[in-house]
């Protein structure tokens, strides 16, 4: 076990954030494909603590629902009356103990509204914590501006932290300090536990603070320390939606340098959005207006935009996806895509595929090489290998309560403007005609022609829309016609009448 491995980490996440103005929960509202907490928890994981404790208050229901499905083993503790900072690390506290845990080492206390905060950054504070030797260690960061945020004042000698003033106590020199507290801190299990207990509630909120734990361990002599945090942007907190978008910003460059600094080009980063759960490989083109969500996974070689949106979706090696919108997709190496196409979920496109301008597939298996050029949907249907759909396709899978399936077999040939009325099946080197709407299986091999026979009605717009322009225009087309005509054959000849 490392050394700098904690007892436990207690992530505080009961309040209820009022100034985001929101029925949804502050810690749940979402930047880069997680939520705040989600954020906090996959860094605290970082350091493989022995136990992770969040602290539920306001919708305690929603929020303990959500971490089940962040993360199975995190454990919460309710904190029924939001009576301070302090109060709230004692709850989480009492979850454990309550359960027989008896804790011995290090308790880091994080706040479930910092999403920036990386698991990095609390290894160091870890490590500063455990190297030296403190009863608690603060995180901090040096700010350009600290109007508002709590001061880490220091022994001159030994840079010990001998208290933190809030601003509107601090005298004009402390003001002036640009070491801001963060709220995070990492605390001896034992002198913690301790502590708490002996925290006041006579202030002018009435609440337990969590703070007032360094002024009473350093009053029984103990050692206050602070680990500076190297960027101070992770420490941000969210409490409105304007700071929200400022976090999805910052956490968005960030994960755009990783890829680009990992082999990715990213032909314009101000437009280009990624989730922390996008993967890539070398040599992938990212193209402007694109957006990469969830378990999105780009191969070496793809290119990917202008103006995509790619959800849960698997671009092969060497593919081309342009002006698409693509979700639980999956798209072969070099398959081509694109533009303005749909592919819903369950679309899988070959080797070499293609699903091209305003086409939609759902549910549907593309064989390699194939392609929907033009204008189709394809919906709950397998195609197999080199067919080509003609354009304006549509496959019929729906007959109003229930979903159809059609198959397409290989080296096929469709005609444009078909339609294929599932459940129907179209035998490999089949062809269709154009026109067709394809209702009986159609063997292998042959030619399926399923209209009806032309019959032009002469006269008709002249006798039913007298009058109309297109009535006009037909008479003067007859006009011209006529006027046009060739003249009649001379029957007789130079030679005389002919007959017998």
């Amino acid at each position: 076990m490392s050394a700098n491995r904690p007892a436990a980490v207690v992530v505080l996440a009961a309040g209820e954030g009022t100034r985001m103005k929101s029925a949804t929960p502050k810690v749940l509202h979402e930047i880069c494909g997680r939520s705040l907490l989600g954020h906090v928890v996959a860094a605290s994981r970082s350091l493989s603590p022995e136990h992770l404790v969040v602290v539920v208050g306001h919708a305690r229901e929603q929020v303990t629902a959500h971490l089940a499905d962040v993360d199975a083993d995190v454990r919460t503790a309710v904190q029924h009356e939001q009576n301070g900072t302090g109060h709230a690390v004692r709850m989480g506290l009492e979850e454990l103990s309550g359960s027989g845990v008896a804790l011995d080492g290090t308790v880091i206390v994080v706040c479930g509204d910092t999403p920036l905060l990386t698991g990095e950054t609390l290894q160091a504070l870890a490590g500063a914590h455990s190297a030296d030797g403190n009863a608690v260690t603060v995180l901090s960061a040096h700010v350009p501006d600290s109007t508002g945020y709590g001061r880490i004042v220091r022994d001159p000698a030994g840079g010990a932290v001998t208290e933190i003033v809030e601003h509107k106590d601090a005298t004009p020199a402390q003001l002036a300090l640009t070491e801001i507290n963060s709220g995070v801190f990492a605390f001896d299990a034992q002198l913690l536990t301790d502590a708490l207990g002996k925290v006041r509630t006579d202030n002018s909120q009435g609440e337990e603070y969590l703070t007032d734990v360094l002024g009473i361990l350093r009053s029984a002599g103990h050692r206050v320390g602070a680990s500076v945090a190297g960027d101070h942007r992770e420490i941000l907190g969210i409490n409105n939606r304007v700071q929200l978008a400022e976090a999805r910003g910052l956490l968005n460059g960030r994960l755009l340098e990783r890829a680009m600094l990992a082999g990715v080009t990213v032909v314009d980063p101000a437009s280009t959005s990624l989730d922390v759960t996008v993967s890539y490989e070398q040599d992938v083109t990212v193209l402007p207006g694109t957006q990469l969500t969830g378990s999105t996974h780009l191969s070496s070689g793809c290119e990917v935009g202008p103006n995509s949106q790619l959800a849960d979706t698997a671009v092969g090696a060497g593919a081309s996806v342009s002006n698409t919108v693509a979700s639980g997709a999956e798209i072969g190496d070099g398959a081509k895509v694109g533009p303005f196409t749909y592919l819903r979920p369950g679309t899988k496109l070959g080797v070499k595929a293609k699903a091209g301008g305003f086409v939609e597939l759902k549910n549907a298996k593309i064989g390699e090489g194939s392609k929907v050029p033009h204008l189709s949907y394809v919906g709950d249907a397998s195609v197999g290998d080199h067919t080509n759909i003609g354009a304006a396709t549509v496959f019929v899978n729906y007959d109003g309560e229930n979903k159809h399936r059609t198959s397409i077999g290989s080296h096929c040939k469709t005609g444009a403007d078909n339609m294929f009325v599932a459940p129907v099946t179209v035998g490999d080197g089949a062809y269709t005609a154009a026109g067709s709407v394809i209702t009986k299986d159609v063997p292998p091999g042959s030619l399926a022609v399923a209209r009806g026979q032309q019959r032009n009605i002469e006269g008709w717009v002249a006798r039913k829309r007298p009058g109309s322009a297109a009535a006009q225009a037909a008479e003067s087309a007859a006009e011209g016609a006529s006027k046009g005509a060739a003249p009649a054959p001379d029957r007789e000849g130079a030679d005389g009448p002919r007959g017998g």
